[in-house]
């Protein structure tokens, strides 16, 4: 294939692992001679990479693939990602679709495309249980403002009983500490200074890796990288929280004060259920022992209402922890059954309408915390990462506890570190004065 003037669209659905790795597919490409080209455009190769953490998730995917065709009936439509990984056949049936590439091929789909005129299988997808190493992407360099994501880990070995992810993404598998080194050298010398740590299950990083590393000890070395001046970490499960952990989050301030919790349930009896290996006692213990040692620190978090089972009881058990804790923003998703997992053969199942109430509940709690977390910081002073100036002259970004910051009349530039008071609340925004560069 000639791929000079060749356009390519992408689509990305769901985490930010399948971005990273969706931007890593497109830099190759780029680098061979296509154009990238907008996903509502006409393009020559449309790539979905999907994602199938719910059935919204799937019927998203299916959507989109169907439009792309629309776009240009001549294209290539290909989808990849968690639900070509485990629906290949499923997807094929839809006829706007050309080829599907599982997990277990993406980082190869580069090479597919080269000699995809002779591609005699319409479905490229193998065993992906059977993945026991960490795969190399190219470096992604996947840009979210002035900020940029490292992935250090895919896969998940807890089969909680509501989740198909890991039939999509298969066991953990944890990429090596020196590579993980390198890449953000690299981005370093491109001028970023703050790094999100991603990857399917965090804390089960370094437990397949023969070095005695853990994400304790590689949050202790990133933070000593040159160059780099703020550190966050992606998804967390509570019980990873370790008393480590919280000495670490302590001890160095270039981690941010800022986590997101999988959390999903706050009862006892829905967490067993959910197979998830710890109670609400824990869940509260150790969030509130960590804000209780870090200065500032948020949390945000995914929630699921309506599993199997779940009584108004358990539900105001899991609403009465949410709300002593203090979140500054949740993700309150209802309950929807995934093929291949436990839950979805329990016969307790919730009625929609109770669902949907229970979820209503969650935003208003949700909307009372937010503003009620970010009261608490009108008159103090935080720093922010400036992402964007806009032309009214205010400028935007990030607190260190993951706080959006509109500054009035800046001064500063993007991607420098500034000091700001907060003054006023307008909405979920904080309004802030700037108060000089980082010292």
């Amino acid at each position: 294939m000639n791929f000079k003037n060749k356009k390519v669209a992408f689509y990305t659905l769901g985490c930010k692992v399948n971005q990273y790795e969706s931007e890593s597919i497109k830099n190759q490409l780029i680098n061979i001679g296509y154009e990238e080209e907008n996903f509502e455009n006409e393009s020559d190769i449309y790539i979905v990479n999907s994602c199938t953490v719910t059935s919204v998730a799937d019927k998203k995917t299916r959507n989109v693939l169907r439009r792309a065709k629309k776009m240009n009936p001549e294209s290539i439509v290909i989808v990849t990602g968690c639900y070509a990984q485990t629906n290949s056949k499923e997807l094929l049936e839809i006829e706007e679709i050309d080829f599907v590439v599982g997990n277990s091929n993406k980082s190869g789909l580069v090479d597919f495309i080269k000699d995809i005129e002779n591609k005699k299988s319409k479905i490229l997808t193998e065993n992906i249980f059977e993945e026991r190493k960490y795969e190399e992407y190219e470096f992604a360099t996947l840009r979210e403002m002035s900020r940029a994501y490292i992935k250090i880990q895919d896969g998940c070995n807890n089969f909680c009983s509501y989740c198909k992810i890991p039939f999509g993404r298969g066991k953990s598998r944890s990429r090596s500490l020196e590579s993980i080194c390198k890449e953000i050298e690299v981005l370093t010398k491109e001028g970023f200074k703050e790094f999100i740590i991603i990857g399917i299950n965090l804390g089960a990083y370094g437990e397949d890796l023969e070095a005695n590393v853990n994400l304790e000890t590689l949050l202790e070395t990133v933070v000593k990288q040159p160059g780099v001046e703020r550190v966050r970490i992606g998804s967390m499960y509570p019980d990873k929280i370790s008393d480590k952990f919280i000495e670490i989050m302590r001890e160095n301030k270039k981690l941010m004060p800022h986590l997101h919790i999988s959390l999903q349930s706050c009862d006892n009896t829905v967490l067993e259920r959910m197979r998830r290996n710890y109670g609400a006692e824990l869940i509260q213990e150790r969030l509130l022992k960590l804000r209780d040692n870090v200065e500032n620190m948020e949390y945000t978090a995914d929630v699921i209402v309506g599993f199997p089972g779940e009584t108004d009881e358990m539900f105001e058990n899991t609403y009465n922890v949410i709300k002593s804790i203090g979140f500054s923003d949740l993700h309150v998703f209802q309950y929807s059954d995934r093929e291949k997992t436990l839950a979805s053969t329990f016969t307790d199942k919730i009625d929609g309408n109770i669902k949907k109430k229970r979820a209503e509940i969650l935003e208003n709690l949700r909307k009372e915390m937010s503003k009620e977390r970010r009261e608490k910081y009108i008159g103090k002073e935080l720093e922010v990462l400036v992402e964007e100036i806009k032309e009214d002259g205010c400028s935007y970004g990030y607190s260190e506890n993951y706080l959006r910051v509109k500054t009035l009349n800046a001064k500063s530039s993007v991607n420098e570190l500034v000091k700001v008071e907060i003054s006023n609340l307008e909405k979920e925004l904080l309004i802030a004065n700037e108060k000089g560069k980082r010292d």
